[in-house]
């Protein structure tokens, strides 16, 4: 049974940032805060992923990525929004009973902790133009129509995040090993999102993971 006070270091749990994010390209890199302790019982065979950001599908997305990350490597993993919808509250209980459920030995945590951007307006290219003369019924006039086609003014994004990742010891019930990864990103075009960037985050968090032997392989 995990006691109520596992959870007492998530005290970002109500964070309000929002990430939505629409990269070109990213860089990511990854900063060791907390050594592997001692009492980690490690590696760790089943773990469950929670990430804490305010919208649910940015949770979810980032979640996925490290869980399919994981399972690549042979561990088991489940993602916390596997287990909840939008309605579901975000607090201690909810965690404490999906590690009930799954008898999870570890706890991944991710948060978000930083966040800037800076958005800069690009002008349009030179408009082009089609001209079609033509002859009318009427003596020496014509019919001129001009028409020019213009791109609309796009918008560039830069912004860099720092995410902040913990694992929890579920026999020990403390953080035996954090990281931050920081990325900078470029956003380009129109608002449509690409996701690529939980994928890189993923792939970032559990290449650690491996290399500080905290899972399998």
């Amino acid at each position: 049974m995990v006691t109520k006070g596992f959870f007492w270091q998530m005290a970002l749990l109500f964070l309000g940032a929002t990430v939505v994010l629409a990269p070109a390209h990213a860089r990511t890199r990854i900063t060791r805060i907390q050594d592997v302790s001692e009492s980690a019982d490690t590696p760790y065979q089943n773990i469950l992923v929670i990430a804490l950001f305010s919208k649910f599908d940015s949770r979810r997305r980032l979640e996925k990525a490290v869980v399919n990350e994981l399972s690549e490597r042979g561990t088991h993993a489940v993602a916390s929004t596997s287990l909840m919808d939008t309605k579901t509250p975000v607090t201690r209980q909810t965690f404490m009973a999906m590690l009930d459920e799954l008898d999870s030995d570890a706890v991944l945590v991710t948060q978000l902790v930083d966040i800037k951007s800076q958005a800069t307006m690009t002008e349009s290219a030179s408009p082009e133009a089609t001209l079609k003369v033509r002859p009318t019924y009427y003596f020496n006039v014509w019919e001129v129509r001009l028409t020019e086609y213009m791109e609309p003014q796009s918008i560039e994004v830069k912004s860099s995040f720092v995410l902040a990742t913990q694992i929890y010891s579920v026999l020990n019930q403390e953080a035996v090993w954090a990281i931050e990864s920081k990325s900078k990103i470029v956003q380009t075009g129109g608002p449509e999102a690409n996701y690529l960037v939980f994928l890189d985050e993923g792939k970032a968090i559990v290449k650690q993971l491996s290399r500080d032997r905290l899972i399998a392989r």
